[in-house]
This record gives C-alpha cells, structure tokens and sequence, in this order.
C-alpha cells in the first residue's frame, strides 16, 4: 500500500518509514505537517499515519480538512496524549484509529493494515478474539452480543492484549500502555488489574494467560478450538 506519513520526531518517522518500506509499502514522510492535504490532492495514498503535536500545523486540524475532503481515507493517528477526552475527540473528528506513544511497531503495522482491509465508510477497526468484540471508537465489548461492563483501565488492557492476540505482551509494554490511568502503571496494579478482567470475561471462551517473568497473552481457550 502506499501511505503519507505526517510526523516531525526525526527518531519515531525514521522507525515508521523504515518499517513499512521493509514489508514492501511506499511511504511519502511529511515531517512538517504543512500542506498535507495538497500533497493528498496531488499523491492520493492508501492511508495517512498523522501525528497531532507538528511544528507547522494543527494535526487535529489536518484531520478536519481530510475528513471533509476524502471521508473514506484510512487514517491512523499517533499521539503522546493520554488524557481519554482527546482519543474521544479523535475518534469523534474522525480518525479510523489511534495509538499512544510509545508504541509497538509491529501493532502499529496490524493496525494500519485492519484499516486498510476495512469495507469503504466503516470507521471503525473492531477487534475481534473468539466470542468477543472489542469496538475502540464507542468503547464497547461484547460477548456473543452480550454487552460486558468494563472500566476504563479494564478495557484498555483488553484492548493491548486484543491487538496483539496470541502474542504475549510484556509488562513493562503494559505498564506504559495504562501509565496515564490512575494507579495503572505499578506491577501490583497490573496484576490487580489482569485479575479483575479475567473475572469480566470469565463467560467467554477468551483467557488472559500469564508468561511468567514476561508479560500476559490473549487467546481463545484451548478446548473452544476444537
């Protein structure tokens, strides 16, 4: 796929480019943020990889003018705010997807390639593992079409260990991942924190398996395979 990659830190750009070229995709960076939807206009893409904080442009602005330009472009954002309001406003200006810096580069690259695969208008990129359903634009979990009540912290870690299903993810990921949370970011809060969702999701055939000394993993239970 071809992709515009709209990001200034010289560092995170460099990792993002060099990662999609090396799985074969031709990516244009934009390191400045101006003139993006010129370039768009010019260079039509695939997907757009846009970072809100730019030291020539209003990423959230930049999102706006894409939106009313091209409603079904694929847009993933990648951001160092935490605060839930903004991946609410997000979401809700029309981003397709988000991540928090720092992020894994490998989700970032499951998560670009959903969006891509996704049916034209679908604006969301819901995650699905066995009997669950994980919707990160409106917050909302299910199993087997049953509405599961999670808190925040809850669904954040759910949603860490959906995305990467089957892989184990690592604490200190984790940890980063729920860091801006109350109380998320210490091992005892974790582990507190795995137990109450294992508890939540306890009807479903997904289980929250524990890699000691790594991290945990999502996974649909070994019996519900067969």
């Amino acid at each position: 796929m071809k992709v515009l990659l709209v990001e200034d830190n010289h560092d995170i750009g460099e990792a993002v480019e060099r990662r999609l070229r090396m799985a074969g995709h031709i990516v244009t960076w934009n390191r400045t943020g101006d003139d993006v939807v010129a370039m768009l206009d010019h260079d039509p893409v695939d997907a757009v990889i846009l970072d809100l904080m730019l030291p020539a442009a209003d990423g959230m602005a930049i999102l706006r003018q894409i939106r009313r330009q091209q409603r079904d472009l694929p847009v993933l954002v990648i951001t160092a705010r935490a605060e839930i309001d903004d991946k609410v406003s997000l979401l809700d200006l029309g981003a397709d997807d988000y991540l928090v810096k720092p992020f894994d580069m490998r989700e970032m690259e499951a998560r670009l390639r959903a969006l891509v695969r996704r049916p034209a208008g679908q604006f969301t990129s819901v995650l699905q593992l066995g009997d669950l359903e994980l919707d990160p634009a409106s917050r909302i979990v299910t199993q087997a079409g049953q509405l599961i009540d999670l808190g925040r912290r809850e669904f954040g870690l759910l949603d860490a260990l959906m995305t990467q299903a089957g892989r184990v993810v690592t604490r200190e990921r984790l940890m980063s991942r729920l860091s801006h949370l109350e109380d998320g970011g210490s091992e005892n809060a974790l582990e507190l924190l795995v137990s109450r969702l294992r508890r939540k999701i306890a009807a479903s055939n997904v289980e929250v398996v524990t890699m000691r000394g790594v991290g945990y993993m999502a996974r649909v239970v070994a019996d519900a395979q067969t």
